[in-house]
This record gives C-alpha cells, sequence and structure tokens, in this order.
C-alpha cells in the first residue's frame, strides 16, 4: 500500500499570507472580544506593533509554510533525488542563490534578494511539483491551499488544539497535517510568495494592463523578513512594503498573484487571474492536466470564482470579475474567451449563493472615478453566477453539469452528495453553488466549532450572524470535497483537484482570533 500510494498521490498543502496570535478553549472567544475593545492583548497582536492587536489586516511578505505528501524520494537519498521531491526547489537548489535563476523567475535580478544560503523555494515551485507528479507518473494530484494562512497561524491552532506549547520552530504538531506523515513520504518548506510586482491598473472591458511593472517590484531580503517563518528579520514593516529604507521595499502578494503562481508557475501582479505582468493569458497545471485526459476540479468555502479557484483555470485582468471567471470555469464564452471558450472545469463546487448585487463595484465621487472590475457586461443579479449561465449548464436544460444549489429547508450536504452520486452515475460535471448570502461564504466555524463569531477588525455591524437554516442548507467543506472526489474519480486515468479552506483568509484579514483558529480546524 505504500509504495502504491506514493507512487499514485502527491498532495501540496500550501498555506498563503496573513499574522497570527495564541490562546485556548472558547475562553477564546472572549479573548478575542476584549482584544478588539482595548485595541491590546497579552496572548498576542497582529503586526509588529504590541501596542496595537490589530496593526496589519493584509497580506504580508513573510515566507509561508509548505507540507507535501508522497514527495519524499524513498530512504531520504539525496543523491538522485525523485522529480517532485521537495529538496529539488529549496536549499541549495533555491533559486534565491541562483542569479539566473532569480532573473528567469522575475524577470530581472531583484535588488537585496540573492541569497546564496537561502532555504526557502519560491511559490512557482508548487506548480513545478504538481508537474513533476503527472510527469512522473502520479495519478491523483491534490493542491490543498488555506489561503491567508502562516506559519504563525498554524501555530496558534496547534497550541489551541493541543492545550500546549509544543513547538516554536519547524513543521510543529497537533494539526493532521502536521503529524500525517503518508507512508513516510511528507516534507515539509515554506516559500516565497512575492509578485512579479504590485501597483497595476486594468481595463476588465479591454482586457489589458494599464501600467505594465506597476508601481512596486516584488523580491525578498533575507536579512530583513528573516530567514525562516518563525525566526523574525531585523525590519518588521518591510513585510507589508514600508521599510524605513525605501531601497529594501518590495511587493507583497494578494490571493490572485499567489495562486497563479501555484498553478500556472510564473510570477504575476497583485489582481490578476493567470496573466503574466503584461495582461497575457497563461496555461494552468489544470489546463494541462485536462489537455492529457486527466479530470479536474475545484472546492471551496468561499465564492466559487475568488480569487484562489478561479487562478486553477480562469483568465482575467481582474480579480473581481466574478461572473466572467465563473463562465471560464465552466466553460461558457468570457470576456477572455469570446469565440472559443475553455472546456471548463469537471468539477466546480463554492460558495457565493444570495451575494445580490444591483450594480457592480462603487459610485464615481468627486475625488475618486467610478471602480467597475466587473466590467460593461456586469449583469445584475448573483455577483458570481448569472441565472443565464446556472440555467445553461443544468443537464435540466441540455448542459453538462449536474447542479446542486442552496434550496429551503433542502439538507445541504445530503443534496450535494445525491447530485455527486447522480453525476458520477450519468457520467456528467457537477456544480454545487451554496453559502450565506450577506457574508457570501460557507458557515465559519469558530475555536470552539460553534458558529457564533465575534468582533474583529471589521466592527460589531460586520459580524457574521448564521440562522438555523444557514447550518443545515450549506455543506461543509469536506462534504464539498467527497463530493468532488466521487465525480473526478469516475476517470480512470487520474485528476487534479484544488481544494481551498478560504475562511481562513477572511478571519486573518479581520485580525479575528477566534474565527482564525475555528478556520484551520474545520
Amino acid at each position: 500500500m505504500r509504495a502504491t500510494w506514493m507512487v499514485r498521490v502527491v498532495t501540496v498543502v500550501v498555506l498563503a499570507t496573513v499574522v497570527g496570535g495564541a490562546a485556548r478553549a472558547d475562553h477564546i472567544r472572549d479573548l478575542q472580544t476584549a482584544a478588539i475593545e482595548a485595541n491590546k492583548a497579552d496572548f498576542g497582536h497582529w503586526g509588529h506593533d504590541p501596542a496595537n492587536y490589530k496593526h496589519w489586516g493584509s497580506h504580508t511578505n513573510r515566507l509561508i509554510p509548505v507540507y507535501t505528501f508522497g514527495t519524499l524520494t524513498p530512504g531520504g537519498s539525496k543523491e538522485r533525488l525523485l522529480p517532485v521531491d521537495l529538496r529539488n526547489f529549496n536549499g541549495a537548489n533555491s533559486a534565491y542563490g541562483d542569479e539566473a535563476k532569480l532573473k528567469r523567475l522575475y524577470g530581472r535580478v531583484p535588488a537585496h534578494t540573492l541569497n546564496p544560503n537561502a532555504e526557502y523555494l519560491d511559490q512557482t515551485n508548487i506548480y513545478d511539483i504538481q508537474q513533476a507528479a503527472f510527469d512522473s507518473g502520479r495519478k491523483y494530484v491534490f493542491l490543498v491551499i488555506f489561503d491567508g494562512m502562516d506559519w504563525q497561524t498554524t501555530r496558534a491552532a496547534a497550541i489551541h488544539q493541543t492545550q500546549s506549547i509544543a513547538y516554536t520552530s519547524g513543521r510543529g504538531t497537533g494539526l493532521h497535517f502536521q503529524d500525517y506523515t503518508a507512508g513516510g513520504s511528507t516534507q515539509f518548506g515554506f516559500m516565497c510568495t512575492s509578485p512579479h510586482n504590485a501597483g497595476s491598473k486594468s481595463d476588465p472591458d479591454q482586457q489589458t494592463v494599464l501600467n505594465p511593472g506597476g508601481t512596486m517590484f516584488g523580491g525578498y531580503n533575507v536579512e530583513h523578513g528573516g530567514p525562516n517563518p518563525w525566526t523574525p528579520g531585523n525590519d518588521p514593516p518591510y513585510l507589508i512594503s514600508k521599510s524605513a529604507d525605501k531601497s529594501f521595499l518590495h511587493a507583497y502578494t494578494d490571493s490572485s498573484s499567489a495562486a497563479s503562481s501555484m498553478t500556472a508557475g510564473l510570477k504575476t501582479y497583485n489582481d490578476g487571474v493567470n496573466m503574466d505582468y503584461a495582461g497575457q493569458p497563461v496555461r494552468t497545471i489544470a489546463h494541462w492536466a485536462q489537455e492529457q485526459g486527466y479530470s479536474v476540479g475545484t472546492v471551496t468555502s468561499v465564492p466559487i470564482s475568488h480569487a484562489t479557484p478561479a487562478c486553477a483555470y480562469a483568465h482575467n485582468v481582474e480579480r473581481d470579475d466574478y461572473q466572467d471567471l465563473t463562465r471560464d470555469m465552466l466553460g461558457l464564452k468570457s470576456i477572455v474567451h469570446s469565440e472559443n471558450p475553455l472546456p471548463g472545469l469537471d468539477v466546480v463546487i463554492g460558495a457565493g449563493y444570495g451575494d445580490i448585487r444591483k450594480t457592480d463595484g462603487t459610485e464615481a465621487t468627486e475625488t475618486e472615478p467610478a471602480k467597475r472590475p466587473a466590467g460593461q457586461n456586469f449583469v445584475p443579479g448573483n455577483a458570481y453566477l448569472t441565472d443565464t449561465d446556472l440555467n445553461a449548464v443544468d443537464v435540466k436544460n441540455g448542459g453538462i453539469y449536474v447542479t446542486a444549489v442552496r434550496t429551503k429547508d433542502v439538507n445541504g450536504s445530503q443534496r450535494l452528495k445525491a447530485a455527486a452520486q447522480a453525476a458520477a452515475a450519468s457520467k456528467k460535471r457537477l456544480l454545487g453553488f451554496y453559502g450565506v448570502g450577506k457574508t457570501k461564504h460557507l458557515p465559519f466555524a469558530t475555536a470552539d466549532g460553534h458558529y457564533d463569531p465575534t468582533i474583529g477588525r471589521a466592527g460589531k455591524d460586520k459580524i457574521g450572524k448564521y440562522e438555523p437554516a444557514d447550518l443545515t442548507e450549506n455543506p461543509k467543506l469536506t462534504d464539498m470535497a467527497s463530493a468532488a472526489i466521487e465525480v473526478l474519480s469516475q476517470n480512470k486515468k487520474g485528476f487534479w483537484l484544488m481544494v481551498e479552506s478560504g475562511d481562513v483568509d477572511w478571519a486573518n484579514h479581520d485580525n479575528n482570533i477566534d474565527s482564525s483558529i475555528g478556520a484551520v480546524l474545520s
């Protein structure tokens, strides 16, 4: 079993950036509430200022943990590494220790970035590992993304889970993905996530980048940022591009640039979805796998075409052009693929149900122009999936997707399971569309496993409160993943599947340790 599993399956678990804290039990809810009200806490703080609990609410340029399964060369040999082995990309093989590799990665050698002693890999190497997995005969490849999560967030959840401080460095222990060995084939590392650049502007109607290269280039300086996730650098503001020494400013990523790096293997600008820095579409690992006969799918706890799941497959210069991104994912004509649509994913399951909008973006003010990230073709109604598109893909109307949509008084887990079974039996695709309209996502658990979030950075009026129907009419992320596997596994050649726990990102942006720990554990 061990040898067979290692040959056929590769799983990459990656965490994507923000900040962390620590605590215990549902004591945690009280700690979070008190910390927000006082804007200070003894147990931790978000950012580098201990006197300001909610100092940071953004992504950062921190190095981010990577957990892989099915990748370690048998016997731990260093002489002839398997192509999927993490050691092909970190340590002595890190792109950050090689000037030529850095130039290929960024299109230049970023200032203050070359580091002969770099232990970290690059986020684009996650793509390389997936490609190597398929090339070497792996049958099933999973990309599991905890968006918005870093080493500190992971440790906070592990401390709560074990009720002890079990580690201060390294892989850690206490959470399933930390302790699971996959028959001795697991590895741990950490990666740089800096983008090609920040500050690019785009036109969603013309699908062009207006200022290629933006306003700030990416890169990573080890002295300022730190050599690993648990060792701080000497310049904490550097991590959010606010170093006092302007020559050391490097852009930090957003979710779309980060995900594009992992799915398409390139550095790009913040806000773009599988576009290079100049606005040209690029092929993803899912496109390649589909061309080779594998099935492909995405599962997320946040809206179906939010940045991370969209980057599995879609193309757009603007990450917030949600309806067009969904069209790409479902094989419909879109703003980018207006004549020859993409084939579409075999499974698309996520949230966004109930988010109804009359208009997109913001109106013009005296000082700011109108912002229309979805462009002129935005259709009033659901922000992510229009009624017309939903009806078009439904098998009941001649489409190729068995659909499962949140329905009043219908158990979401059971409904999705039945749809997956029907899709598998009929060899059709599967579309699952759920969520809580006012929050856009699935219900998020808190540290004690309940669904009673408390106040965060956004304030009291932004607390997500769930009705009983929100909990029964929606499946959980585990239900979604199981449904996806049910359908994708009908393909005897194999499949590629992205699973995103997007609630971690939303909790960390909100500086909410109770929701953050709950998101990691749920």
